[in-house]
């Protein structure tokens, strides 16, 4: 032995089969030397000897077959697969290379060696077991059973000794073993163990392990648990599978069948390279695919079931995907679906709330519609929706979306939303939040969930709402496909390209929804002119015949005003802050901001005391109300309106701002006109230019005691007559619409085309006045303007037009502009204010800066406005 290359060790001779050294740990390492060999079995001493196996020998390991698996014919078995896989001529090597037999049981147990070219030896193995049969418990055993019914009694059939582990060989015999008897030679010597490479003793391994006839544990995922039989003798589609596939079709094109013994099936590559990888058909009443390389799709020495193998290979292992897809291919029952008997339907058709559908078909009647607003009608065939699976319930509610299945449901740039009525018929726009769009979805949709039904293992449909978390997903997207709402109006209007929109409800064109404020007429297909001078009558002659108004510019400013609502669509963008001012209390001016709101509908917000609240103010109304004007009325006689939130307000195409209590922000379109009322109102700072004034003078001690009017109570006629002064205004846009829609150039900053389409309405109607007392009105109104005025005035007339300093302009001590509380500014403070008005002209004067490089100072003059035609100041 110490010629072939192996580490001899001495074994004691008391039948425990344990090394007769102190420590034979680092022989391991280390072959024993012949010194060692002579002390040890010299001196006429029994005891016996073992190879030690592993690098220390030169890489050989033992195979051992027990005694049971030697009479079981394991080793006939292995032969005949080593030869079908081609695996003979190497395994007859090993068994004729050097064999031992080993005394136990009956004697026929063999031990057979090989050394390994290429890899290092593994530790030692388990190759093939079995449990054992009744016949051969022990004792000890039978005990073990009683005491854990369940336990498994394993036989060893093959095992290895590699690295780290040694086998006694001949002539070990007499009290080395315990049945007393010795190791007995069988073929070859320690000097003709063959040396195979380590792919072909790993391949025989596998051969050997394919014997192994010990069950395996299953796991849900590779060999689902067997479930109770359904009723009626119906089949499960992976029991059915499990009956009627076959194996070969299911590993096609990855394992092919080389050899069959018994139930057994063993298995090679489908290219034919490499000996044998899997077995099935071992336990024939659980044929399991039983894979042991490690290169294939499966997970090796793991047992697969039929339909465990074909989810895995063509669902990832999904076996209701894999069970659906089988039953598409006719396998298994057809499963019982139980059906929704009934679905809740609603009661009434007078939702005001939103949650009802639009009748987009809806006609004005023609004397007019009963004042509820739009139409509503119930949907009855709502859409049915499976949401089972979350992801897919998204997606068909998407869908159903997309086909404009949901009724009266829109979108606008926060989200989806509804329009609904306040309890004064005012429209509302109400944002949806996972509750809302949960109970809107509960009464539009027919939402159901798909469960098992325990009973038949088929399903039912159960009623079910949207979970919240799944609304909060569809609120959370960045779209929706919903028709946009881009505003509410509440009368007939114009669209861009000059057509009206007539119909209560949605407007594809335009994604406008009209909800009327007031029952509509049926407008005569063509306007007359004599319809059109009935309209001017009934506004000018009758409406406003006895409002006070300073002079005509006023009273068109008013009706430009009142005719901005229809045209908003056809003139995008935003308009001035329309401010009605009286010299007095009862004037007229809150009846005039009344006409708004009895005609469109007006929102009301209190005057805010600074301009947080104001802009707080501002973004609740436009937020929520649907109403087309918003107003803040009775302002505190003579306030001052100097407002950065106003300039920027009604500059602004669109508004943005953090909502109340929220941490978002929203933007949306500013169409709304915006009316302040108050006594003796002025303007401040940008304000003045931005400005439409209404002025009202009664022009008598006691304005509300006057009586004697042409419609008597404008109230109460309102009431009566405010459909027709609708149709009245509607008839004044349409006929200047027939006419050529001409516009008369008009300047007004950000408002120029917003004031040449009134201009030219007013035109055509004959109506004077439009932006007449512009200049004047906004003079005499506005504040500041007087108050720079009247110190450049000064200035120019006392100083000059000499360069000078603020500290020498503050002696104008009865001209310069002063502090809130009255003070005069400081040199520093008045140096602010020029800067900021430099080059502005109050009247005919400008301020120019004028820096003096000798002082290195700014100073200051004034300068007069030159005609460039006559080479003349203005005064």
């Amino acid at each position: 032995m110490d010629d072939a290359g192996l580490c001899v060790l001495k074994i004691k001779a008391d039948g425990s089969k344990a090394a007769d050294v102190r420590s034979w740990t680092p022989y391991k390492v280390a072959r024993s030397t012949p010194e060692e060999h002579d002390q040890w079995f010299s001196g006429g001493r029994p005891a016996g000897i073992a190879a030690v196996y592993g690098a220390v020998s030169g890489n050989v390991e033992m195979w051992e077959f027990e005694d049971h698996a030697v009479r079981d014919g394991l080793l006939e078995e292995a032969t005949e697969i080593m030869d079908a896989s081609g695996l003979g001529e190497p395994w007859q090597a090993v068994l004729n290379g050097w064999a031992s037999r080993s005394p136990g049981g009956e004697g026929q147990g063999i031990h057979v060696r090989v050394r390994i070219d290429g890899a290092p030896v593994p530790g030692n193995t388990k190759l093939a077991s079995r449990l054992a049969r009744e016949d051969e418990y022990t004792e000890e055993e039978r005990q073990r059973l009683r005491e854990k019914p369940n336990a498994r009694i394993v036989r060893v059939q093959a095992e290895t000794r590699g690295e780290g582990g040694y086998g006694l060989v001949e002539p070990s015999g007499g009290t080395v073993h315990p049945s007393g008897k010795p190791y007995v030679r069988v073929a070859g010597s320690p000097a003709t163990i063959p040396t195979l490479d380590a792919d072909t003793v790993d391949a025989m391994r596998q051969v050997l392990r394919m014997l192994d006839t010990l069950p395996k544990p299953e796991t849900p995922k590779t060999a689902p648990r067997e479930l109770p039989p359904l009723p009626g003798g119906d089949l499960r589609p992976g029991e059915d599978y499990e009956a009627r596939a076959d194996w070969q079709e299911i590993l096609t094109g990855i394992f092919r069948p080389v050899i069959m013994r018994g139930h057994t099936t063993y298995w090679g590559w489908a290219d034919g390279v490499g000996g044998l990888k899997a077995t099935t058909g071992r336990d024939p009443e659980r044929d399991r695919l039983y894979v042991f390389a490690t290169g294939s799709d499966f997970q090796s020495e793991t047992p697969y079931s039929k339909f465990a193998a074909y989810a895995h290979l063509h669902h990832g292992g999904n076996f209701k995907l894999a069970a659906a897809e089988l039953r598409r291919r006719g396998y298994g029952s057809e499963p019982p679906r139980q059906r929704l008997h009934s679905v809740p339907t609603r009661a009434g058709s007078n939702f005001t709330d939103g949650s009802s559908a639009i009748d987009p078909d809806s006609v004005p009647d023609e004397h007019g519609i009963p004042d509820a607003g739009p139409d509503l009608r119930i949907v009855t065939n709502k859409p049915q929706l499976d949401i089972t699976n979350e992801a897919d319930a998204i997606d068909g509610l998407l869908d159903i979306m997309r086909a404009d299945q949901l009724p009266d449901l829109y979108k606008r740039s926060s989200g989806p939303c509804w329009v609904h009525e306040d309890d004064q018929g005012n429209p509302l726009v109400k944002q949806l939040g996972t509750d809302n769009l949960r109970a809107y979805l509960g009464d539009h949709v027919t939402t159901y969930q798909i469960v098992k039904d325990p009973l038949t293992e088929g399903t039912k449909e159960v009623r079910e709402l949207f979970m919240p978390k799944t609304c909060g997903t569809v609120l959370g997207r960045k779209d929706w496909p919903l028709l946009p709402l881009r505003g509410i109006v509440t009368s007939p209007v114009v669209r861009p390209d000059g057509t009206l929109v007539q119909a209560p409800g949605y407007d594809r064109g335009t994604g406008l929804y009209m909800h009327p404020r007031v029952p509509l007429r049926r407008l005569q297909p063509q306007v007359s002119k004599e319809s059109v001078e009935r309209a001017k009558d009934i506004v000018l002659n009758q409406m406003l015949a006895d409002f006070p108004f300073v002079d005509n510019s006023d009273r068109a400013q008013y009706l430009g005003a009142l005719l901005s609502p229809i045209i908003r669509p056809y003139v995008p963008g935003p308009t001035p802050l329309v401010v009605i001012t009286g010299t007095s209390q009862a004037s007229g001016k809150t009846l005039l901001k009344d006409v708004f709101g009895r005609l469109y509908g007006l929102a009301e917000t209190p005057w805010a005391e600074n301009d947080a609240e104001l802009r707080k103010a501002i973004t609740a109304k436009m937020w929520d109300c649907g109403d087309p004007v918003i107003a803040m009325d009775n302002l505190p006689n003579g306030h001052i309106i100097k407002s950065p939130i106003l300039s920027s307000l009604v500059t602004s195409a669109t508004w943005s701002d953090r909502l109340l209590g929220s941490t978002s922000s929203v933007t949306m379109p500013n169409d709304r006109l915006w009316v302040l009322t108050g006594n003796n109102l002025r303007t401040g700072g940008d304000n003045a230019r931005r400005t439409l004034w209404v002025r009202l003078d009664p022009d008598c001690p006691n304005p509300d005691q006057r009586d004697n009017f042409t419609v008597g109570d404008l109230r109460e006629w309102l009431e009566s007559n405010a459909s027709t002064l609708v149709a009245a205004l509607v008839t004044m846009v349409r006929g200047w619409l027939d006419d050529g829609a001409k516009t008369v150039n008009t300047r007004m900053g950000d408002y120029s085309r917003w004031a040449s389409v009134i201009a030219g309405i007013l035109n055509y109607l004959k109506v004077d006045g439009w932006l007449a007392n512009r200049g004047e009105a906004s003079a005499a109104l506005d504040d500041e303007a007087q108050e720079w005025a009247a110190f450049l005035t000064s200035w120019h007339q006392r100083i000059g037009t000499d360069p000078v300093t603020t500290k020498e302009l503050l002696g104008l001590k009865d001209t310069v502009p002063q502090l809130h509380n009255g003070d005069l500014p400081s040199g520093k403070q008045l140096g602010h204010w020029l800067k900021a008005r430099q080059g502005r002209y109050f009247e005919d004067l400008k301020v120019v800066l004028v820096y003096d490089s000798h002082l290195k100072q700014n100073t200051w003059r004034v300068e007069q406005h030159v005609d460039k035609g006559t080479g003349r100041a203005e005064r």
